[in-house]
């Protein structure tokens, strides 16, 4: 009887640390809280967020999940600005799905062309418009997705010129934009896409500050506890 009750017991307590280290969906646990993270979306309205391009969000909340698709702008970014940041998200993917995490965004009217995009994409491959890729500058060391209708965890680092990418728990791509010095080239010697005004342009020249938020691409996606903390 007496080693049931313990058993009971350490159970009982084992059952409560897991509660207090976990959160619920869109919520901070509070180690989070004492650590400095900060939650961007609440899961219940759009407070703090809108669209790129100045239109009101069309789309409404889906399961505690925000859903960029059709939502009136190409991105729905947050309306704050964020330099040096861990953030990380969770996103669901239907099939087909293209979409992608955008960071540092310089100008809201450009986005294409003045941040980054971190890649989120159905598929296998670890190319530079692979799912975890910082798009057209890095591809992956491997590609650790679950697989459409599966929650993939992100995790995303930008400190001063390094950029990281963690997917699921494993990292899986890294740039460092110093090292992007030559405008319109890669330092592997191969062409990006970046552009203003038409001429080709340094990416250790981005903007080390900017918008953050999530496309549209014309696929339907969903992303929630979208949580940050400034470094």
């Amino acid at each position: 009887m007496k080693s049931t009750q313990t058993l009971l017991m350490l159970f009982t307590i084992t059952a409560c640390l897991i509660s207090q280290a976990l959160a619920a969906d869109n919520q901070l646990t509070k180690q989070e809280k004492k650590d400095g993270w900060q939650l961007l979306f609440n899961g219940e309205d759009l407070t703090g967020w809108k669209c790129n391009n100045g239109n009101k969000i069309a789309t409404k909340i889906e399961d505690g999940s925000l859903v960029p698709y059709k939502s009136g702008g190409y991105i729905v970014v947050h309306e704050k600005e964020y330099g040096d940041f861990i953030l990380k998200c969770d996103v669901k993917m239907g099939d087909p799905c293209n979409s992608g995490i955008f960071l540092r965004i310089g100008d809201l009217l450009n986005p294409v062309h003045t941040g980054f995009e971190i890649q989120v994409m159905n598929g296998d491959g670890t190319g530079k418009h692979d799912f975890g890729a910082i798009y057209d500058l890095a591809g992956t060391t491997k590609n650790a997705a679950k697989g459409p209708g599966n929650w993939e965890s992100i995790e995303i680092k930008c400190q001063g010129p390094i950029i990281s990418v963690t997917v699921n728990g494993t990292k899986v791509s890294e740039i460092n934009c110093d090292d992007f010095d030559k405008p319109g080239f890669s330092p592997d010697g191969k062409k990006h896409k970046y552009k203003l005004n038409k001429k080709p342009i340094a990416v250790k020249d981005f903007a080390r500050k900017g918008y953050l938020g999530f496309q549209d691409h014309g696929h339907k996606v969903w992303y929630k506890n979208v949580k940050l903390k400034q470094l």
